[in-house]
């Protein structure tokens, strides 16, 4: 059994005291709905092109696998990313799997180029995808020092042309490098560091970096950190300002001012998304389900509805569907996505699956499909399991249950080219 589902029956005790009131508010995501379905007319054009993620094995390689018009999937190509995966590990030194990496974004789209990380080798990698084939994948330039230990996360500001990093081991913090499309990634930058007395490999999945992301705006990156309530240690949220010369043409860096907070309620932080539209973020707690949290002008985060999970074991994967308006969530333990309602986090729909995964991590929507990856076990395939949204809220069905080839339950990250 996955260690989190050991560790959170422990914390079944801190779940029940985590506040679950729900405070209404206007934290919708904005879509435009059809009078008729409810779905937004303007997503179908948009269709995905392409799913990212990786092996996350000793030889790392993204997994580039083609999506059809009609949101399936079909085998794709692994491309080395000139590092090596590694796996984080539990108190006895086992290594994790599967979520071997345990964080949301190890992997991102941008433009024209995808990111991965390398948290064997301590590197970040960059790919061109190509024009003709969105599976075919050139490395740019050579993998480059993400100036920590044991990378597992990563945000891309296309408007900055700045790809920042956050580490978890050892030498754990955030660390920023621009980029050029011929050239690839420059040099990191000074490491932010976070104290989090961790080795590398980590011992997690608590007490470990989860997701990195900047806003809405590029104005800031945030970074979610998991606390371990068995041991009174109190996760936080992290953010640094953007800084720099303004206009058009000013360069611009990540700060090195941090403000942390840690809204009461939460526990262990995991996987956000931006709520398009407003300063709030869609946000996994591995201890209870999820939440939204609000992110003021002094940066600092306050959550605003929760929604805990009877059934979970540790959701900590989000995503929002631009078809839907809604959100949606996943469990490594628990076989399950869950949609969420984004104005007060009541549960819309709780899919059960019968595809025989034993749950799934990181997800991504785009168009009017999800695409989630189950990284599998010993005995059971990895699989990406796609959804169909397109009939609007409350919609959500199973369409395919994708095996791909040469993944192992060490696979990590999800992200989409559209």
């Amino acid at each position: 059994m996955h260690s989190f589902s050991i560790l959170f029956s422990a914390l079944v005790a801190v779940s029940a005291c985590v506040d679950g009131a729900v405070i209404s508010g206007p934290r919708y995501h904005k879509v435009h709905h059809s009078p008729k379905n409810g779905t937004n007319t303007t997503t179908s054009a948009r269709t995905p092109k392409a799913l990212y993620f990786i092996t996350n094995d000793a030889n790392n390689s993204v997994v580039a696998i083609p999506i059809s018009k009609n949101g399936t999937l079909s085998d794709g190509s692994l491309t080395a990313t000139g590092g090596a995966g590694s796996n984080e590990v539990d108190a006895t030194g086992k290594p994790l799997a599967p979520d071997a990496l345990s964080s949301q974004g190890s992997v991102r789209v941008a433009g024209k180029h995808v990111f991965a990380v390398n948290a064997g080798s301590n590197t970040l990698s960059m790919f061109k995808i190509s024009a003709h084939d969105p599976t075919k994948l050139t490395l740019v330039g050579n993998p480059i020092d993400t100036a920590g230990d044991f990378p597992v996360t990563l945000a891309i500001s296309t408007k900055h042309s700045l790809a920042c990093v956050a580490n978890t081991g050892a030498k754990a913090g955030i660390a920023c490098a621009s980029f050029d499309a011929k050239k690839g990634l420059s040099k990191m930058d000074t490491l932010r560091q976070f104290a989090l007395n961790q080795s590398t490999p980590p011992v997690g999945p608590t007490n470990t970096v989860a997701d990195t992301f900047f806003n809405n705006h590029e104005t800031a990156l945030i970074t979610t950190i998991k606390g371990d309530p068995t041991v009174n240690n109190t996760g936080f949220m992290s953010i640094f300002p953007m800084t720099g010369a303004k206009g058009a043409k000013g360069a611009k860096s990540l700060s090195t001012a941090e403000t942390r907070s840690s809204p009461p309620g939460t526990a262990v932080l995991f996987g956000s998304v931006n709520i398009p539209g407003t300063n709030s973020v869609l946000a996994t707690d591995a201890s209870f389900g999820a939440l939204i949290m609000d992110i003021s002008e002094n940066n600092t985060a306050a959550t605003s509805a929760t929604a805990k999970l009877a059934d979970q074991k540790a959701t900590c994967w989000a995503t929002i569907s631009p078809a839907t308006g809604t959100g949606f969530v996943t469990d490594v333990g628990v076989n399950h996505i869950v949609e969420v309602d984004l104005a007060n986090m009541t549960v819309v729909k709780d899919l059960t699956l019968t595809n025989g995964n034993p749950g799934m991590i990181d997800l991504e929507a785009a168009g009017d499909f999800i695409y989630a990856l189950s990284p599998g076990t010993a005995n059971v395939s990895s699989a990406v399991t796609v959804f169909d949204v397109s009939g609007g809220r409350g919609s959500v069905t199973q369409i395919q249950n994708f095996n791909p080839k040469g993944v192992s339950q060490n696979a990590q990250g999800m992200a989409v080219l559209i």
